[in-house]
Order: structure tokens, then C-alpha cells, then sequence
């Protein structure tokens, strides 16, 4: 059993940035294998970014704009964005792939 707690997620006008939090805690012993999913309103669960080993992948509308990356010590993945868009607005879920884990969500709003 794993437990992901996911932060970071707030308003922010189109062009600014955020970083996203998931913290894993519970019997995960790594995080190798990780994602990053986001649900906007009306829309399906689409996946974003996706970090295993030293492999990292993006869906086409965020490449060049979000990182993922993770620190082990700390047991957290997270989701650097960048010049975000209204577009981007959703609520943003981390997934474990080998305890098919999810957390919580976090909102991310792009407004001016």
C-alpha cells in the first residue's frame, strides 16, 4: 500500500509558473516509475508526463513547457510548468504504476 499526497497546485496567470509536489509514503520503496495525469471539466483523465528510470515522456501539448522529475531521499515526484496556458487548467493527479496508486488531485487554474 502507498499513499500520494499531491501539492503545489494554485491560480496563476497565462505565462507564469508552478511546481507540482507528490510525496509517496507507505511501503513504496522507490518511485521509480511514475505520472503525472490531469482531468479538465467535462474532459477525460489525459496523461502528461511520465518519469521511469532515466526515461521521461510528455504529451505533445506540454513538451517544452513541464519537467518531471523526482528526489528519491525525499520519496517526490514533481512537475515544474512553465508558461502556462488557460488550457492547462485541470485538476493534476500523480499515479504509482507498480502499486497503481493515485493521489488526491491538485487544482491548477490559468486566468488572468
Amino acid at each position: 500500500q502507498v499513499q500520494l499526497v499531491e501539492s503545489g497546485g494554485g491560480l496563476v496567470q497565462p505565462g507564469g509558473s508552478l511546481r507540482l509536489s507528490c510525496a509517496a509514503s507507505g511501503s513504496i520503496r522507490s518511485i521509480d516509475s511514475m505520472r503525472w495525469y490531469r482531468q479538465a471539466p467535462g474532459k477525460q483523465r489525459e496523461l502528461v508526463a511520465t518519469i521511469s528510470g532515466e526515461f521521461t515522456n510528455y504529451v505533445d501539448s506540454v513538451k517544452g513547457r513541464f519537467t518531471i522529475s523526482r528526489d528519491n531521499a525525499k520519496n517526490t515526484v514533481y512537475l515544474q510548468m512553465n508558461s502556462l496556458k488557460p488550457e492547462d487548467t485541470a485538476v493534476y493527479y500523480c499515479y504509482n504504476l507498480a502499486f497503481n496508486s493515485w493521489g488526491q488531485g491538485t487544482q491548477v487554474t490559468v486566468s488572468s
